[in-house]
Order: C-alpha cells, then sequence, then structure tokens
C-alpha cells in the first residue's frame, strides 16, 4: 500500500499518528504490518507510535496470532491536547469572531471550549500564543456603519495573507480605497483588526514609513514575496479607535470584555499610538 507522503517528506510523527487513528477508526482492525506499509514507517517506528496514542488516551488492544493485529476502542477518545500554537490562535479567532458579531447561537460554549485547551497548553505554547495575540484585536463594527457596501473577498487573499503573515513575508496586492483610488502596495503584514463582518490588514507600509490598515475586500491580485523578510513591530491597540472622519469606526463598546474568557491569554492594551491620526489617514 502506498504510504501517505507529505512533499517528499514521510509523515512527520503527530500526522502519522492521526493517520493510524482514522485508519483504525475505519477498518475496525489492522495489522502491524499493514498500518506500517500505510503510513510509511517501520515496525518498530509504527509501535511507538500505538504506546504513544496509548498514553494519550486511545485505547488500542493487540490481538493474539501472526501478524500482530491491533484494534482500537471506538468509545476512547484523545484526552491530552495536541493542538499546535496556530490552531489554537485559528480557534481563538473564530471564538472571539462570534462573541463580537453578537447573533450567532452557542458563542458563549465555543469560549468555555477553549479555556479547557488552553489549561492543556505548555508553558511554550502559552508563550507563542501570546505573541499571536500581540497582533491581533476583535471588536464590534460600529452600528452607524453601512454594511451594505461590503463586497466580495478575493479568494487568494486568505492563503497569501496566511503565509506571509506566519513566515514574515511582503505582501503585495492592488488596492482600491474608499474613494475609488487605486494603487499597488507593497508591505508587511503586522496584524490583524477584525470587526465582523469586516476584517482589515495592519501592515507597516515602507514606503510611506507608518502602518496603514487595509480593508480585506478592497484587495486583489495578492501575492506573498519569497525571499523577503522584515522585523516584528508593536503595534499599539488604543481602547477605542477615533473615527478620523472614516467611514467604519470602532464601536465606543469595543473592550476587552469581547474577547473569548481566557484569563492568562489577556492582553494588556496600551495607547501609546493611536493607528488613526487627524493629520494623516491610515485607514485606506
Amino acid at each position: 500500500m502506498t504510504p501517505f507522503i507529505v512533499g517528499d517528506l514521510k509523515l512527520n510523527a503527530r500526522l502519522r499518528q492521526d493517520a493510524i487513528v482514522r485508519s483504525l477508526r475505519r477498518t475496525g482492525s489492522s495489522t502491524i504490518a499493514n498500518l506500517a506499509a500505510q503510513v510509511g514507517a517501520s515496525r518498530s517506528t509504527l509501535l511507538r507510535d500505538i504506546r504513544a496514542l496509548r498514553d494519550q488516551g486511545f485505547i488500542i488492544d493487540s490481538e493474539p496470532g501472526r501478524g500482530g493485529g491491533l484494534r482500537l476502542d471506538l468509545r476512547s477518545v484523545q484526552i491530552t491536547p495536541r493542538l499546535s500554537v496556530i490552531e489554537v490562535f485559528a480557534l481563538l479567532i473564530s471564538a472571539a469572531s462570534m462573541r463580537a458579531a453578537g447573533n450567532l447561537p452557542f458563542s458563549n460554549f465555543a469560549d468555555s471550549g477553549l479555556e479547557k485547551i488552553e489549561k492543556g497548553l505548555p508553558p511554550e505554547k502559552i508563550r507563542d500564543l501570546r505573541r499571536f495575540l500581540d497582533c491581533l484585536y476583535i471588536g464590534e463594527l460600529a452600528p452607524q456603519v453601512n454594511r451594505t457596501n461590503v463586497g466580495l473577498m478575493d479568494s487568494s487573499l486568505l492563503p497569501e495573507f496566511e503565509v506571509a503573515f506566519l513566515q514574515r513575508q511582503h505582501l503585495r496586492f492592488n488596492y482600491c480605497d474608499a474613494s475609488g483610488r487605486s494603487s499597488t502596495r507593497i508591505v508587511e503584514p503586522q496584524a490583524m483588526l477584525i470587526l465582523p463582518p469586516l476584517w482589515y490588514l495592519v501592515a507597516w507600509d515602507p514606503a510611506r514609513h507608518d502602518f496603514r490598515h487595509f480593508r480585506m475586500d478592497r484587495i486583489s491580485e495578492p501575492h506573498s514575496i519569497e525571499g523577503t523578510t522584515f522585523r516584528k513591530r508593536t503595534v499599539a491597540w488604543p481602547p477605542a479607535f477615533a473615527s478620523c472622519g472614516h467611514d467604519e469606526i470602532l464601536s465606543k463598546h469595543t473592550d476587552s470584555t469581547l474577547w473569548p474568557s481566557l484569563s492568562s491569554l489577556q492582553l494588556q492594551r496600551s495607547e501609546v499610538r493611536p493607528l488613526c491620526r487627524r493629520d494623516e489617514q491610515t485607514q485606506e
């Protein structure tokens, strides 16, 4: 049977163990030889994976006989979290966006689920997650904002932004501002401002030597630029943003209560440098 392959490499331990669980759930039982062939691992590596899965809470019984059969108890579940920092960050964005939207069911349950995940994270992942949270602000869109002019987002924006943000690569795109002026930008993606149903790319614009934030539905033809890099810059998130005459502003009620109740992950916001200044527009 053809091994599972990621690119030109065999599955790493985590993905390999996920594949083992999926296979046993689907087939009910399998031999060690068959499982090893499926995941592209040796017999000894597979046995180590089985031990690791048992440590995580999965009940995997060994069946006697030639070939060493294995059977997964379908009632068993994983009791230790194996989520990556990026996965927890994505879940946190989803839960906080649900709460900020204010009209979606089960948002409180999402918060409680995240609390349980947070309690199981090791200290090093907590530190990494804090660094990601420094790059995120989620709030409410002011009620007076016209939501009927929200356009469709370029389908390539999310994958290109995610690569540029995570790998600290420059992002190139065309942008049409609120006045209809078009320009081509090359920026450093530093943070995200999420005001459901809108979100903004908060970026350092080297050409303007300042921060800018770009509305997602006004960005087109985005491309992350391989071989580029940039340093992380501190974005000062004020308690609320001034309107500065723009068409989208934060509600005055935007504050830390809009975040999921992950007390140890709450950020201390400081009003060091507001994103909106009356002498220079930073929202475009």
